[in-house]
């Protein structure tokens, strides 16, 4: 059979429908000027995603590619092949997965079966290469920056135990990786994507540095380093994110991106002042994991049923609400991403844009050049929205425009910090919204939080006793229940917990909720109509969870309140 011609990527593209011919004259065009190859150069213009040209291109060359472009370096990944080895075949390893015993690997040349064949027999049978289209500059420029150096952590610091700091070496480009604290905050950074951890704090004490980060939502010290080590550590987080290096009494922020395991990942950098020195907590955006598709969110079918039914009215307000950290942002951006189409105009107005998306158009507030939410909204109704997401509702003007933008026949997503869906009707008129207002402009209201997934490799199977049962909401008379609890082991790090799942609680509005609304019921009677049309409250949920041996009892006490249920 004969082999399937090979297309042109623009050709490609086209026959998808990915983009217009228009798009690619345009990238065409641009392309003469920048000399990036087409599909970095589409990318860059927002007509497609990395992920729609590298699908494109391994459909085409049967082969999947990658871009090392300010790559962060996997010292495991690196220590197994030498040098030499990846010179004579321009490859580069990149990231090494101990667990899945797989190596990923850069190559010019990825059906060079003799460099392939060499490098298996070099490293044994038990280790899966998983090869990767990169370009041949960039194998050398990586294999020079990176090999020669110490790129472990404990390696780095013992390196800057016995040497000085060129504080100077940190600010420039060219020679960055001679200075071990450059390679240091690399390796920190690297480590943290690889244990997936949403947040890393850097706190200096009085006689030391703690390193902690946030996994499956809990924080979790991974270091302690002498205060020695910290002020050049400062400057080189400050020079990652644009910060200023001389101020250091005063708040900072910006933003750090790496790419790692060929894709990209983004931090967003807070530094505090605090007695002991600054404070620094980065915030890890990583997009792949950032934007869900819809059927991912863990919905149970009749409620990924309501939530598309709220998402198809085409006016009216959608509230995602709960505590920070509870996944509101990720459920936003799964909807905007579920009905993201050339037919209709997405607009955002963030604190500040998390994950950037193509074709919608994302704004941050910025408060100094006068760009508040309430301003914000103010401006983007004059650029013809279909669908509109405001980062978060904070005060009366902010709502006021929300809901007149709801009002005037677009559809309006935003955050609001309460406790459940029921409260943010309260909430909403505390701020200073008024019923007659709010009453049939609110689509619905999603209310959810996060809780730990028990480690499906430990997880210890019992059989529930009294207290449990009523705290489950079980009768007397309903049969033994068993329960899964965490144990702890090699591949969840002891925690008995690996990775995070989400609880909802959906509330549909109708016109008896909106009349209720304008007669400004009280919080008990909304619930009490919202229960008997179907609304199965956050603890529910929750307990279905534990049922299905999803998480454990402790872990739901932990997010939700179950103390009504033994009284």
């Amino acid at each position: 059979m004969a082999e399937k011609p090979k297309l042109p990527l623009g050709t490609l593209l086209i026959q998808k429908r990915v983009i217009s011919e228009d798009q690619l004259r345009i990238a065409l065009i641009e392309q003469k000027h920048s000399g990036l190859p087409l599909g970095k150069m589409l990318i860059s213009l927002g007509f497609v995603t990395e992920a729609t040209v590298r699908e494109a291109l391994s459909e085409n060359l049967n082969q999947q590619s990658t871009d090392m472009a300010n790559m962060s370096a996997d010292a495991s990944a690196i220590k197994l092949i030498p040098k030499d080895v990846a010179k004579r075949y321009v490859v580069f390893p990149m990231t090494y997965d101990k667990a899945a015993k797989t190596l990923m690997l850069a190559m010019a040349d990825p059906a060079n079966i003799v460099a392939l064949d060499q490098i298996s027999a070099m490293l044994g049978q038990d280790i899966t290469l998983m090869p990767m289209l990169a370009g041949e500059s960039e194998i050398t420029r990586a294999t020079d920056q990176y090999y020669g150096f110490e790129l472990s952590i404990d390696g780095i610091l013992n390196e800057i135990e016995t040497g000085q700091v060129n504080y100077q070496s940190m600010q420039s480009v060219s020679d960055e990786y001679s200075q071990p604290i450059v390679r240091l905050m690399d390796a920190l950074l690297v480590d943290a994507v690889q244990h997936n951890a949403s947040d890393i704090h850097f706190e200096p004490e009085e006689f030391f540095l703690r390193i902690r980060y946030r996994i499956d939502g809990i924080l979790r010290q991974i270091r302690s380093l002498h205060k020695t080590y910290w002020p050049a550590m400062a400057v080189r987080l400050k020079v990652m994110s644009n910060m200023n290096i001389a101020e250091t009494r005063a708040p900072q922020d910006g933003r750090i991106s790496i790419g790692f395991s060929g894709r990209q990942i983004d931090f967003r950098a807070a530094a505090q002042p605090t007695t002991h020195g600054e404070n620094f907590v980065l915030r890890i955006l990583d997009r792949q994991k950032g934007i869900v598709p819809l059927d991912g969110l863990g919905l149970q079918d009749d409620e990924l049923t309501l939530l598309k039914l709220m998402i198809a009215r085409p006016e009216g307000i959608i509230l995602v609400t709960g505590p920070t950290g509870s996944g509101k942002t990720t459920t936003l951006y799964s909807i905007l991403n579920h009905i993201n189409t050339d037919s209709v105009n997405i607009m955002t107005l963030e604190d500040p844009v998390e994950y950037p998306m193509s074709m919608i158009r994302q704004t941050s507030v910025n408060e100094s050049a006068k760009m508040g939410f309430a301003n914000g909204i103010r401006s983007m109704m004059r650029q013809d929205p279909d669908i509109i997401l405001i980062g978060e509702i904070r005060d009366k003007e902010t709502a006021e425009m929300a809901f007149s933008a709801a009002m005037t026949g677009h559809q309006v997503y935003s955050t609001l910090h309460t406790n459940s869906a029921v409260g943010a009707i309260p909430r909403l008129l505390d701020i200073g919204i008024l019923p007659d207002i709010m009453s049939g402009n609110i689509i619905g209201i999603i209310a959810q939080r996060l809780i730990r997934r028990l480690c499906g490799a430990c997880k210890e199977p019992f059989v529930a006793d009294e207290v449990e049962r009523r705290l489950l909401g079980l009768t007397e008379i309903h049969p033994p229940v068993t329960i899964h609890r965490g144990v702890g082991c090699d591949k969840c790090a002891h925690q008995g917990y690996k990775g995070r799942i989400s609880i909802v609680e959906m509330l549909k509005m109708n016109a008896e909720l909106d009349d209720l609304i304008a007669r400004r019921a009280t919080t008990s009677e909304l619930k009490r109509k919202a229960m008997s049309m179907g609304f199965r409250p956050l603890v529910e949920d929750a307990v279905r969870r534990v049922l299905d041996g999803s998480t454990s009892l402790d872990e739901i006490s932990r997010v939700v309140d179950l103390t009504d249920r033994l009284m």
